[in-house]
């Protein structure tokens, strides 16, 4: 087995498997089960439609594993409590483990139920969009969404492993690949010029690119490094809340369209140019910054505006109910250049208001 990178956690240390991950994978299946122990799975529909075989090859039995539809609706109370009774049904005990085969939805799902199930089981990442397996399988964010936002319930919950196949990527929708671009972009942005760089020079990529692996690499171990370095998002101004560049702007697009319309990256695509915009007014970033962040965006047919209006007071009320506010006041993840993000309060609510009607919203 080949252990790329590591997430340094102490105890709760874990790895993040590339090269090798299909042998990984059922080497780590092998283990649970000679050491006696139950294993569950929650597979994404859609994944399973374009890789059927994948989770009986690595070792599970068709009635180990529960199918939930695709989507971002996926991510609710309902479903939640659909996972927690197949576990309790099939008589997993706290030494059991649960694998999510799946994207972000899925895995974000697994996640707060193995945290939730007996005060808390292992649970291991197959991630098989490039969403998941830039950003969200890695990190220990896990949670579910209610109307009123997105990710409002959750726990910090890590997995034991990720194991990551860009083979998969190959079966992917042209729009998902697009939206797992929107996350890689976002590590260029806020942490690694030369990424940023380097998206700008490539052709466009695709799920067979050479560079690709490398690339989901490079995004995992910035990931890595800046979650061991503040993993509950305790820091007063920097630290893990970087990781949300573009997202306070994302989610309230998302839960004002109501979830599904917009695919997360979509969401983010939007909320990256809306971030860089903001640097700009701010006097943070220089104003050239805007036509290169979306460009980069259009390269790879990510959206920089709107796809209709949304009210422009729903998404004011959304971004109030983000959880990265503090005391009261709007916080956002600005840059002071490309590579380079910082945590921005008291942002004044009419410059916020006139970026949102740049991009389409409406009054």
């Amino acid at each position: 087995m080949t252990q790329a990178l590591t997430v340094s956690l102490g105890d709760r240390s874990y790895p993040i498997y590339f090269t090798g991950s299909k042998n990984a994978l059922a080497a780590t299946i092998t283990a649970l089960r000679e050491s006696g122990k139950s294993l569950r799975a929650i597979a994404d529909q859609g994944a399973l439609n374009t890789q059927p075989d994948f989770l009986r090859k690595a070792g599970f039995q068709e009635d180990e594993i529960l199918v939930l539809p695709a989507g971002e609706t996926t991510k609710s109370i309902d479903h939640f409590a659909q996972v927690l009774s197949f576990l309790a049904k099939g008589s997993i005990n706290r030494d059991g483990s649960l694998f999510a085969f799946g994207g972000g939805v899925t895995g974000d799902l697994a996640g707060f139920t193995a945290a939730s199930y007996l005060r808390g089981i292992d649970f291991y990442q197959i991630p098989t969009t490039l969403l998941s397996m830039v950003d969200s399988s890695v990190g220990g964010k896990t949670g579910i969404n209610l109307p009123e936002g997105k990710n409002m319930v959750g726990a910090f919950w890590q997995p034991k492993a990720v194991f990551i196949e860009t083979a998969l990527l190959t079966t992917l929708l042209d729009r998902e690949f697009s939206a797992g671009m929107a996350e890689v972009i976002k590590y260029g942005l806020l942490a690694d010029n030369l990424l940023f760089k380097k998206l700008e020079e490539l052709d466009q990529l695709k799920a067979d690119s050479p560079e690709l692996i490398e690339i989901v690499r490079q995004c995992c171990a910035l990931k890595a490094m800046i979650v061991a370095d503040d993993e509950k998002e305790t820091a007063s101004s920097g630290g893990r809340a970087l990781l949300n560049l573009g997202h306070t702007f994302a989610h309230a697009i998302e839960n004002a369209a109501g979830y599904g319309d917009y695919l997360h990256g979509e969401a983010v695509a939007i909320g990256l140019n809306l971030a860089t915009q903001l640097s700009v007014e701010l006097g943070q970033l220089e104003g050239n910054a805007v036509d290169r962040v979306s460009n980069v965006l259009k390269k790879y047919d990510l959206p920089i505006i709107l796809k209709q209006p949304l009210d422009t007071n729903a998404l004011i009320d959304a971004m109030g109910r983000d959880k990265k506010n503090r005391l009261g006041q709007l916080r956002f993840v600005t840059m002071t250049e490309i590579g380079k993000a910082v945590t921005t309060e008291e942002v004044d609510l009419e410059l916020i208001q006139k970026l949102l009607k740049h991009v389409g919203a409406a009054s």
